[in-house]
């Protein structure tokens, strides 16, 4: 099913390497909206900045993928280090393409992580990349994201997508 993630988790410090290599994961791409800070916010989530530090210490490599604009992400990716892909018109597979080659990982040993399940991981499942999917961080108040959501709530409840990892 192109809609159910391999790992649901609250928040993006839950991730650890005990669940990466648990599932044979070597690299990230990263979701910056409602994943590692507020809908475009600049602010980095609590512990962001030591976990990114973690994962870089065990050799996880990392990249963002966003639906944004570069003028959103250029200063979001210099405060947390990393290169990012904009523009990527997820779920569409050209930007998990790009990621993957500037990963230089195989889409096996690669998760996407989001807070979306029509962007994130329905095109990370797609593409066949694992998928990791967070809980927003911050509910959004326009009127799209708002019934978004709601639907999202709906399958998730219909698939029974719980945290699958404590």
């Amino acid at each position: 099913m192109f809609l159910k993630p391999k790992i649901k988790l609250e928040k993006v410090t839950d991730i650890t390497i005990d669940i990466l290599n648990k599932y044979g994961i070597k690299a990230l791409i990263l979701d910056v909206d409602n994943t590692l800070s507020t809908h475009h916010g600049q602010v980095l989530t609590d512990g962001l900045p030591e976990w990114l530090d973690l994962m870089r210490q065990n050799g996880i490599k990392m990249t963002v993928l966003s639906n944004s604009n570069s003028k959103r992400l250029t200063p979001f990716a210099q405060k947390i280090g990393l290169d990012f892909i904009s523009l990527g018109l997820k779920p569409l597979p050209f930007g998990y393409i790009r990621a993957l080659k500037r990963l230089g990982t195989s889409k096996e040993e690669t998760a996407i992580v989001g807070d979306q399940l029509f962007t994130d991981t329905m095109g990370g499942n797609f593409v066949g990349v694992k998928t990791i999917l967070l809980t927003p961080i911050k509910p959004e108040t326009s009127l799209r994201f708002r019934s978004k959501r709601r639907v999202e709530r709906f399958v998730m409840k219909k698939l029974n997508i719980v945290n699958t990892e404590e």
